[in-house]
């Protein structure tokens, strides 16, 4: 288990902010957390020399304003159950600079909204999907921080069994009720047709593997009386991300968990623009990427990256 003691959080004092500090509270709550950071970036203060001159104090002024105001918005959702440290991180400069506080505060996760109704573009959910070294969290607007049903692709490698382990770890911790389904994304190889095989017919022999394959998989995992499901999906669209929404729309989990490899999730989910597709189209369950610790990019070819 990788403990998520230190969690940050970007607010950005839009109307999902109170969203976000809610689930900041849940995770509190049912998790290891410590410490919660509440981080927001002021872009626009760039302010000329000449009027810094006659305002000596307007920047340090907007500074508090904003804290003023975020630390408003936490005292009216962040309720958890029990003791933990709160900080408030107010900076000036741009979004991705996140990811340089993140790294500075030894942050295990951080907690991001993404935006479909609301003002605002998905551009730093996608960077930070990409390149955050550590655990992160996206909430779309609206989400409701529950975890009934928890939806976890797989492909069978250590980074999935890691992703398997956290969720377990976190259907334990919110009261052991909770259904795991782990979704294998199978195809069928480009030449099967060499093999005399019809198209169905080699469809058949690879959902076969795939459940020969998570047998073999599960018997590492201690389930710890979790009802867990595995589900097999035929990739027709060489498009993984659009395969794991269609079981998510018929499913309708509470979150969906998926283990990364450094800054890139297992079965390729976040490499090149599957990784704008599965933030941007069809995100509307929580989505939460679990990471190695210490297995990432450094932050110095992170920001490079950007």
């Amino acid at each position: 288990m990788e403990p998520f003691k230190n969690l940050l959080v970007g607010l950005d004092t839009s109307e999902l902010d109170p969203t976000l500090v809610k689930y900041a509270s849940f995770l509190v709550d049912h998790t290891s957390a410590e410490k919660v950071t509440f981080v927001n970036i002021i872009r626009n203060l760039n302010i000329p020399k000449e009027v810094k001159k006659e305002f000596p104090d307007i920047i340090e002024n907007a500074i508090s304003e904003r804290k003023n105001k975020i630390k408003e918005v936490v005292r009216a959702n962040f309720q958890p159950k029990k003791k933990v440290k709160v900080t408030y991180l107010v900076k000036k400069g741009q979004p991705p600079m996140l990811l340089e506080l993140a790294e500075k505060a030894k942050t295990d996760l951080i907690i991001i909204g993404q935006k479909k109704t609301l003002p605002g573009t998905g551009v730093t959910t996608v960077r930070l999907a990409r390149r955050a070294s550590c655990n992160l969290l996206i909430v779309p607007e609206n989400a409701e921080p529950k975890v009934d049903k928890f939806l976890v692709p797989i492909d069978f490698s250590n980074y999935s069994k890691l992703a398997l382990e956290q969720t377990i770890d976190f259907a334990v911790r919110t009261g052991g009720k909770g259904e795991i389904i782990c979704q294998n994304v199978y195809s069928v190889p480009t030449g099967y047709h060499y093999t005399g095989k019809s198209f169905e017919d080699f469809a058949e022999i690879m959902k076969k593997n795939a459940k020969e394959a998570f047998d073999k998989f599960f018997k590492k995992i201690n389930p710890r009386g979790i009802k867990i499901t595995d589900v097999y999906s035929l990739d027709t669209n060489d498009n993984l991300a659009s395969d794991i929404y269609d079981l998510a729309a018929e499913v309708k989990p509470d979150v969906i968990i998926i283990g990364a490899k450094g800054r890139t999730a297992a079965a390729a989910l976040f490499l090149g623009s599957l990784a704008e597709k599965m933030v941007h189209d069809n995100m509307k369950d929580p989505l939460l990427i679990v990471r190695f610790k210490g297995k990432n990019a450094g932050l110095i070819e992170t920001l490079r990256e950007i």
